[in-house]
């Protein structure tokens, strides 16, 4: 599923690739976009490309704009496949490299996440330095105070069925800190999660704002934490 915030742009683009990747591989799945209250005609966009393609195409409308976290949470719960896969619009990460997540599916893991920071990852176009080291602050405090992983925040992620709706029915926030919330969640519930290395690019376009959402991603690191020691997240008493 791929989350769409005013991605009229490159949205097309973005969902014939993935489109040709999976018929190519004879993979039965189905592409689901979830435009979170955009202003710029990405519905229309979406919904143009549903005769086009060969993957049955499936837009879920949410509007206004309540954030990433909302959106991936509403198209994670739609989804009816054997496995979720979570890409960002501008596939930063290329949709070929899901053959390494469905490989770790396949081997066990029940969450198959890539990472940028792993030896053996590529990265072809770097971030700004800003934004690269206000990622390494936060990955650096969401292994600290959330879970042992190098890459929280990577948009291409694979959950089983199961894992992904155990996790994302429990999801509470809506802004950037979701990742870490989902991978939070999995672990506590006893999922095993498995990190591999992936190609990505920076593209321009990004949504984030450097000083606001790094101060919210920081802000709900903590609301993790507090809302698993006030008991919200209703976890088992032990991991499966």
């Amino acid at each position: 599923m791929v989350p769409a915030y005013n991605e009229a742009g490159r949205i097309a683009d973005t969902l014939r690739r993935i489109d040709s990747y999976l018929q190519a591989r004879g993979l039965a799945s189905e592409l689901l976009v979830v435009d979170d209250g955009s202003t710029d005609g990405t519905a229309e966009v979406v919904r143009r490309l549903t005769a086009e393609l060969a993957t049955p195409l499936v837009l879920v409308s949410s509007a206004p704009n309540r954030g990433k976290g909302h959106a991936v949470k509403a198209g994670v719960l739609r989804a009816c496949g054997r496995a979720v896969l979570l890409s960002d619009a501008d596939l930063s990460t290329p949709i070929e490299e899901l053959e390494k997540l469905r490989a770790c599916v396949a081997n066990g893991a029940q969450v198959a996440i890539g990472s940028r920071k792993m030896r053996g990852a590529v990265i072809e176009v770097r971030q700004p330095f800003v934004r690269e080291a206000l990622g390494r602050v936060f990955t650096f405090l969401t292994r600290l105070v959330i879970v042992p992983v190098s890459d929280a925040t990577c948009g291409f992620k694979l959950f089983s069925h199961e894992a992904a709706a155990a996790i994302f029915s429990r999801l509470r926030l809506t802004d950037w800190s979701f990742d870490a919330e989902a991978l939070f969640l999995a672990s506590r519930l006893g999922f095993r999660i498995h990190e591999v290395p992936v190609r990505w690019s920076d593209t321009v376009g990004t949504k984030v704002h450097r000083g606001r959402d790094a101060v919210r991603a920081a802000l709900g690191l903590a609301r993790i934490r507090l809302n698993a020691a006030r008991g919200l997240y209703v976890l088992p008493a032990r991991p499966r």
